[in-house]
């Protein structure tokens, strides 16, 4: 069983905003639409059934406090609301505009990720109540094995000795096969660092992995493949 998609309506001014949070969601199977001002997120919350609105506060014309108000008297989409203040009068007003959920600039993106697969559990479980992915705590590709439980990682079955980032650079990959990871994402979800992060960082150390993979097959190392001037994305060669 695999895991179905879900679709996302991202609505905020500025583009870096909706660049990190449509990151996140796209590991997370969602199908991500954007749009940089109020007026247009509330024509496109009308025409399309989402499953999830994430949406600033304050933008241009139509605040997202107005969207939310004139969205839930149509429809009941989860919604939720990006603000600038964190004070409870402010929280306040988002949930009496309708918003399930009310997340404070600047937010953690993992946070978020969090708060919105909380909110879509409770309104589509089918596509969440699912096995957990490999239960034995191993990740098994036909010439590389990844034993969490013990972290080893065998290429070949012969093990090769990576360090602590090494290591999880290549479980982000192998859990995310086929999908492309940016290297600021990398550089949060592997290092922390939030933003301005050196992408030479994330170079060197996939340039050792996979010299190290590489040692005992060629073929184990060709899975991590660059994408030019973005990230890296992991292939199951079989």
């Amino acid at each position: 069983m695999t895991q179905m998609t879900y679709k996302v309506l991202i609505a905020d001014d500025e583009e870096r905003i909706r660049k990190i949070i449509r990151m996140y969601m796209e590991l997370e199977q969602a199908i991500v639409e954007e749009t940089h001002n109020g007026e247009q997120a509330l024509i496109m919350a009308i025409d399309t059934d989402y499953d999830l609105i994430i949406m600033d506060r304050l933008m241009s014309g139509l605040s997202g406090l107005e969207v939310c108000h004139m969205l839930k008297s149509i429809k009941n989409t989860p919604i939720i609301l990006l603000t600038e203040r964190s004070d409870e009068a402010d929280r306040i007003l988002g949930f009496q505009a309708g918003a399930d959920d009310c997340v404070c600039k600047p937010f953690s993106p993992r946070e978020l990720l969090l708060r919105a697969k909380a909110i879509l559990k409770r309104t589509i479980p089918e596509q969440f109540w699912l096995p957990a992915p490999f239960p034995s705590g191993q990740i098994v590709f036909p010439n590389l094995v990844i034993d969490h439980h013990a972290r080893r990682v065998l290429v070949e079955g012969e093990e090769i000795y990576l360090t602590l980032k090494e290591y999880e650079l290549l479980r982000y990959f192998s859990l995310h096969v086929g999908k492309i990871c940016t290297r600021e994402l990398l550089l949060m979800e592997i290092w922390n660092y939030e933003e301005n992060g050196d992408h030479r960082t994330v170079d060197t150390h996939v340039k050792r992995l996979r010299d190290k993979m590489h040692k005992v097959s060629p073929t184990a190392a060709s899975m991590i493949r660059t994408v030019w001037g973005t990230g890296y994305r992991m292939d199951d060669i079989t």
